[in-house]
């Protein structure tokens, strides 16, 4: 396990990003009384149409926000990479030069074995111990005991580190990649099945005949809740169709990687994308799919006519 007693005078965690990950993981440590000392350090606070809102951020959650990575990064020993997918080989680069030796570097961004691999690269070769982190659901509502899956060479290690801050992680193997290779195509289909229905319900709703669409559906997946499952992808979507958008085109690169093509991933790609511009907030609309399909449906064509 790492040792982490040189830091008593300084935090003791480091938050690479400080997005609804980070603010998920710090509300668990503190919701769960671990005794650690947080810091965290987001590129939104360079930015003056984003700093004001990132500060309070950092209020609201109880860490200690910096405004550079070197200020954090040597207050720190265990780094949680927690930017967003095509950000994350910058922030790899940026802390390849801001660490110091020993430190540990938890790359739980939603990115391709390749790009793993290249941080890999860069961090190993000053020192600091790099573990490929996937983060395997949802941070709400486990908040820090989200399951999360490493490899590396001291992914044991590193597992061991993270059972002490009261986190849920299991080994996928000793290679950089195995972790994010597995989120990564188990991606295609999660994300696959919430484009799918996006285009399934819109249609149907335009059509008239989502109810017999999902009576179908349930007769053919019994158990699978179609009308709930449907509201829930719906705001699934709209809510994280940006970063989602982003996520899958690092699957692409995984796809890419393995000689095969991405055609599926490409449409995921499409569809998420286009959700996530819409801007809507699903979580303040009636539960229900058609109401949110509606909402959805209007807004689409909104975008339509505007367009025109």
């Amino acid at each position: 396990m790492p040792d982490n007693k040189h830091l008593s005078n300084g935090p003791q965690i480091v938050l690479l990003g400080f997005g609804e990950a980070g603010q998920a993981f710090a509300s668990g440590w503190k919701g769960a009384g671990i005794a650690v000392q947080i810091a965290a350090f987001d590129i939104k606070t360079n930015s003056p149409s984003t700093a004001e809102g990132k500060w309070s951020d950092y209020a609201a959650a109880g860490v200690t926000g910096v405004d550079t990575l070197d200020e954090v990064a040597a207050q720190g020993s265990l780094v949680f990479s927690l930017v967003t997918a095509d950000q994350a080989e910058v922030a790899a680069e940026a802390a390849a030069s801001s660490l110091g030796p020993g430190a540990w570097f938890f790359d739980c961004n939603s990115c391709s074995p390749g790009a793993k691999r290249r941080n890999a690269q860069r961090l190993e070769g000053r020192g600091i111990n790099y573990i490929d982190t996937a983060v395997m659901a949802p941070v709400h509502p486990a908040l820090h005991r989200t399951p999360l899956l490493l490899s590396g060479p001291r992914a044991g290690e590193a597992r061991d580190a993270l059972h002490a801050l009261d986190m849920k992680a299991a080994i996928a193997g000793g290679e950089v990649g195995r972790a994010s290779a597995t989120k990564m195509i188990r991606s295609i289909m999660v994300k696959g099945i919430e484009a799918l229905t996006l285009e399934c319900i819109l249609a149907g709703r335009r059509a008239g005949v989502d109810e017999a669409v999902l009576a179908s559906l349930d007769a053919s997946m019994p158990g699978w809740n179609w009308p709930q499952r449907a509201a829930y992808n719906l705001e699934r979507a709209t809510t994280h169709g940006i970063r989602r958008a982003a996520e899958m085109r690092e699957v692409e690169r995984t796809l890419d990687e393995l000689g095969l093509p991405a055609h599926m991933s490409q449409a995921i790609v499409e569809w998420q994308a286009l959700a996530g511009s819409l801007r809507l907030d699903l979580n303040e609309a009636d539960a229900d799919f058609a109401a949110r399909a509606d909402l959805m449906n209007d807004a689409l064509s909104g975008a339509a006519r505007a367009a025109e």
